[in-house]
């Protein structure tokens, strides 16, 4: 599958969010490669180490290529933007990766910190979940700082299990059956 198909695929959403701010959800595109950077580097250092679990500042090359062209066989990166043409602004954005032969993916999700408390983390990973069992994916799992509460809240609220994870005390693995979601 191709990028483009891959786009055709995940119909941008519109959506509102409790404050009344519009956001548009839609698949990533590989033009998208600087605003992916400049929305790394506006998140505090909190949030991006909450997203990436280190101290990272902005993107590598290979990890922005790798965000901004997803394998559409395995991959699907999701961002959340406001604005239009140029002036469009990626606020969040969420990933599910899998591998072939398998029917397990993980998923990561990014929130800009003045987009946060909205519904937009939610939406994220509610479509990222829809997305996934229509690709035949059976289990969704993710890796989320003991500290992030709110995260972990909001796993636990869409039917996510928590568990210890290998990773250590300060890391949670939450984990979702897919099977039952439309």
């Amino acid at each position: 599958m191709t990028t483009a198909a891959q786009e055709a695929e995940f119909i941008p959403v519109d959506l509102q969010l409790r404050d009344g701010r519009r956001v548009s959800l839609r698949a990533v595109r590989p033009q998208d490669k600087e605003a992916l950077q400049a929305a790394i580097k506006r998140l505090s250092p909190e949030s991006r180490y909450a997203r990436f679990m280190s101290p990272l500042r902005e993107l590598t090359p290979k990890m922005l290529e790798r965000a901004a062209n997803p394998d559409p066989d395995y991959e699907l990166q999701l961002v959340a933007v406001c604005g239009g043409g140029p002036q469009e602004t990626i606020v969040g954005g969420g990933r599910y990766c899998g591998s072939a032969g398998s029917t397990e993916c993980e998923f990561a999700l990014a929130v800009a910190d003045a987009w946060q408390g909205l519904g937009l983390a939610r939406r994220l990973l509610e479509s990222l979940m829809r997305a996934a069992r229509a690709r035949g994916m059976e289990r969704m799992e993710g890796y989320i700082l003991a500290s992030n509460s709110r995260m972990l809240g909001l796993a636990k609220r869409l039917g996510f299990a928590e568990a210890a994870s290998p990773e250590g005390p300060s890391v949670r693995l939450v984990r979702r059956d897919l099977r039952g979601v439309g």
